[in-house]
């Protein structure tokens, strides 16, 4: 009986047919199932509905006849539908829900996941070795570079340091509005966006599925085509001053100097490994600086890497860690992406490129949206599950670890030292979005006082005892008792409650 090979849509690119002992058969036939339910069980971005929808139907469109392309209510009626109760192969999913599903069903056989350059196993060999309880990313990041020969001259770290974390952090230029590098890669929409926007078109006229967000033209590829061709082009002409402003953050240029290829990475359509080889070629040919490079196979090989296999590290009790207690509910402000009713410049020009892009570089995703989070208190499960809608590249794999490790420390440092918390300062360093804005980054009290400045003493003061038997936050800690309006802050935090910024 012939085999069939199961495609999700976020397993489109060619390594994924690509035959062997733990691949699918060859020239086996292939299905991939549109399953509306995924957009009822969450409110997702609109853009990003749009990208893997027009993914998937790009991807089909290039099978042709070898694929067998369903849309359907469910994945288990769709898959019905398509094979009955013929055998199917399917490559390990990237979701603990989607991997219960396939085990859950009758002649399907779970191959090992592609896409990543650790497998599993390693990954456990990897963390057994290690002592203590946290799995240092740093020490991880080394072992993926020396076990794949990446950025390496022999034994050693080419360039002579593993890390260059610290040529990588610079401000923006002064009075820049924006980067002076050459634009990323675009993609044309096509007749198959126009379809997908038909029917998202529909489903909302119709009351079936709604979404949050605003979907211009795609910004993102959603084939290999044109995820190929966005490589090439930030290799080529941005992955030179990619480095040093990594971290900057401008008003009128959020993509900066940034890939842009995290959504072709997470739909499958880039591997991992040809990224880094690309970049890794640049340095060698003298065409892009270490430190550009390092930074780049950093995210990839390193943090990219790390994220996905700690989410099945952890296991599923992972996702109800709240170490702070946090459980206030998400405002509608938030969920709504309402930019308009926020006044903090940062914060709203932020939010106003989420709502119209559905992404935003790891700065703003980290020290505004996510810092602004754990500083009210939010419940991280539900930040969890906001950033996992709202943005093009997320994936449950994706938010899990960054946000209720990373951004809401609510795993208690199992995943980080300490918890990613700032004031105005920081964003006023790192960024141009103070000068014009109502507030003033070093006000903490008074109607010009900045929300993340107040925000960051309350947050000190709410968590004071954890936080000053923490080794790198023990200093912040007793910078409260040198604060004479401490009283007056902790007032003006409570009357502020959920309000915009």
């Amino acid at each position: 009986m012939t085999t069939t090979h199961w495609l999700f849509g976020d397993q489109l690119g060619p390594h994924f047919l690509t035959p062997g002992p733990d691949g699918p058969d060859h020239d086996s036939p292939v299905v991939m199932i549109e399953a509306r339910s995924v957009f009822r069980r969450r409110r997702f971005h609109r853009a990003k509905a749009h990208l893997l929808l027009s993914a998937m139907r790009h991807r089909a469109a290039e099978l042709g006849d070898r694929v067998r392309y369903v849309k359907a209510d469910t994945y288990r009626e769709g898959l019905r539908e398509a094979v009955g109760s013929a055998p199917v192969t399917v490559h390990h999913p990237t979701s603990r829900a989607a991997l219960r599903l396939v085990r859950s069903l009758d002649g399907v056989r779970v191959l090992p996941a592609r896409g990543f350059l650790v497998a599993h196993e390693d990954f456990r060999a990897w963390a057994d070795g290690q002592a203590g309880e946290r799995l240092r990313q740093e020490d991880f990041y080394r072992w993926v570079r020396r076990g794949h020969d990446l950025l390496m001259n022999g034994a050693e770290p080419a360039g002579g340091r593993w890390n260059h974390d610290h040529d990588n952090r610079r401000p923006p230029p002064a009075h820049a509005r924006t980067l002076d590098v050459p634009p990323p890669y675009r993609p044309r929409e096509n007749d198959v966006d126009d379809e997908v926007r038909h029917d998202l078109d529909r489903w909302e006229r119709t009351g079936e599925i709604t979404f949050v967000g605003r979907d211009g033209p795609r910004l993102f590829p959603a084939s290999r085509r044109e995820a190929r061709a966005a490589l090439r082009r930030f290799v080529a002409d941005r992955l030179a001053g990619f480095g040093p402003y990594e971290d900057a953050m401008l008003t009128e240029d959020p993509v900066l100097s940034h890939s842009l290829l995290s959504s072709s990475l997470n739909l499958g359509l880039l591997e991992p490994i040809e990224c880094v080889d690309l970049a890794e070629q640049a340095w060698r040919r003298g065409d892009a600086p270490i430190n550009s490079v390092e930074g780049f196979v950093r995210q990839i090989a390193g943090w990219r890497e790390y994220v996905w296999q700690l989410y099945w590290h952890f296991g599923e009790d992972y996702r109800r860690h709240n170490a702070l207690r946090h459980h206030a509910p998400l405002p509608d402000w938030f969920l709504e992406l309402d930019a308009d009713a926020v006044t903090a410049r940062c914060l709203a020009t932020v939010l106003a490129q989420v709502r119209d892009t559905g992404w935003t570089h790891h700065i703003p995703r980290l020290m505004l949206l996510g810092n602004h989070a754990l500083q009210r208190g939010w419940d991280p499960a539900a930040v969890t599950d906001w950033f996992h809608r709202c943005f093009v590249d997320g994936y449950d794999w994706v938010m899990l670890p960054n946000v209720v490790g990373m951004s809401q420390y609510a795993d208690g440092g199992r995943m980080t030292t300490k918890p990613y918390t700032s004031g105005g300062a920081y964003v006023n360093r790192m960024s141009d979005f103070c000068r014009p804005c109502a507030y003033r980054p070093t006000v903490r009290v008074g109607e010009d006082a900045c929300p993340f400045t107040a925000g960051y003493w309350a947050f000190l003061h709410r968590h004071r005892s954890r936080l000053e038997r923490n080794a790198r936050m023990a200093q912040a800690v007793r910078g409260l008792g040198r604060l004479t309006d401490l009283d007056e802050l902790l007032e003006q935090e409570r009357q502020r409650g959920d309000e915009p910024p």
